[in-house]
């Protein structure tokens, strides 16, 4: 008999749209090589963007915030995993989910590490260096009481883990780390990905929504754009993404090559067209579905040490060039634009990369194997992890009153 597995949604997966969409699909496809029943459920409304799980054989419900029918919808599910995406959504829900179905094992998907991508922005606002004090920051508090609560928390970048173990002293048996999933490149693929000649071009691409990409883009427009323009006065700046705000369309400038293209039907087409993939985070977290993109279609990059961190695990042969100063990038994007050599060794890189540190054949047995066991000892594991019951008790549950009291306020309106 199969097992079920709820997968509570912060959104409708669009992995068209956003690394984060990207990413849940990937974790759809590992439950169901697992032969899980799955049942993804999510407050948010639907947009035209949002995948068809039907299609792969998921099924889906809509639910409502602070309101008694999930207890009902979970109750009659039953399901033996329930996966959170995002802290958020286990706040509103996890309370709910232990109340009514206390022996299912209780998975959280952080995507990345919002707390520490806010402490970061607010670090780069305040044009200061980033510490323990930006990093412990409200944020934080409610995304790790969150990991505390849950039986296991996925992560999706190494250097996250070791922040919450070595700074907030998270356990790391309450942690496992789980990339992005791929498909290795094949040889064949390598040889027929488009070669330097025939690509023209610098490309960005990310979801307008997504803080950290629109910074990007006008770090790129004001300060790195110029730079390299002056040098190469033919080339384009290509810089696509979904959800384009008026900021951004204003950004667009035929003159200065600098083209806001919006939402890309096929990434993998207008990867593959460009010589150079331009990725300038100045704050972030997680892994980056740009950079990823780029080595899958055989595209070097240029980035900065926020867009390179823990894509690269250990190895120091990357398929980009890691600059923050803007004039540095620019010169650096100049010469892999422009140099042969430096360009082919840049793309085989980012192959190997892929085929050595993203191959879902390493991860999927793994992590179903790591839930087997953990589903077989849980009443062990959750004793060994008594401040997960701490803060499931009811006088730190004010997420739970609050919806409570938000539930019976809205039924005295109707």
């Amino acid at each position: 008999m199969s097992q079920k597995l709820l997968i509570i949604g912060f959104v409708w997966p669009e992995p068209k749209s956003s690394a984060a969409g990207y990413r849940m699909m990937q974790l759809i496809d590992v439950f169901q090589t697992g032969n899980y029943d799955i049942t993804f459920a999510s407050a948010c409304a639907k947009t035209e963007n949002a995948f068809d799980l039907s299609s792969i054989g998921v099924k889906t419900e809509h639910i409502v915030l602070n309101d008694s029918s999930f207890d009902s919808f979970i109750k009659t599910l039953n399901p033996n995993i329930v996966l959170f995406d995002r802290f958020m959504v286990e706040e509103q829900f996890g309370w709910r989910v232990a109340e009514h179905c206390p022996n299912a094992l209780r998975v959280l998907d952080t995507e990345d590490l919002h707390s520490l991508r806010k402490g970061r922005q607010q670090a780069l606002k305040d044009q200061a260096f980033f510490d323990k004090n930006y990093l412990q920051n409200d944020t934080a508090k409610r995304e790790i009481a969150s990991i505390l609560r849950c039986d296991l928390t996925l992560m999706i970048s190494q250097v996250e883990i070791e922040i919450l173990v070595n700074q907030f002293k998270v356990d790391e048996h309450l942690l496992y780390y789980l990339p992005f999933l791929l498909d290795p490149i094949s040889p064949e693929a390598q040889r027929n990905s488009p070669k330097f000649k025939d690509r023209n071009d610098f490309i960005t691409i990310g979801n307008f929504m997504h803080e950290p990409n629109f910074d990007a883009v006008l770090f790129l427009k004001e300060e790195i754009w110029p730079l390299i323009k002056k040098e190469l006065p033919k080339a384009e700046m290509h810089i696509y993404g979904s959800y384009v705000s008026d900021k951004a369309t204003q950004l667009h400038s035929d003159k200065d090559g600098f083209l806001i293209k919006g939402f890309a039907e096929d990434v993998n087409q207008v990867m593959k067209e460009a010589k150079v993939c331009l990725a300038p985070l100045r704050f972030g977290a997680g892994l980056k579905g740009k950079l990823i993109d780029a080595m899958i279609n055989g595209t070097p990059c240029i980035t900065t040490t926020i867009g390179a961190e823990g894509m690269y695990g250990t190895l120091k042969d990357t398929n980009a060039f890691i600059e923050d100063d803007a004039k540095a990038f620019a010169k650096q994007a100049v010469e892999l634009y422009s140099n042969k050599i430096y360009w082919n060794g840049k793309q085989k890189n980012g192959f190997m990369i892929i085929n050595t540190l993203y191959d879902k054949a390493i991860y999927t047995k793994d992590v179903l194997y790591k839930l087997e066991l953990l589903q077989t000892g849980l009443n062990n594991h959750r004793q060994q992890h008594f401040l997960g019951q701490i803060l499931m008790h009811q006088t730190m549950q004010s997420t739970k009153y609050m919806s409570k009291w938000i539930e019976e306020k809205n039924s005295k309106n109707d």
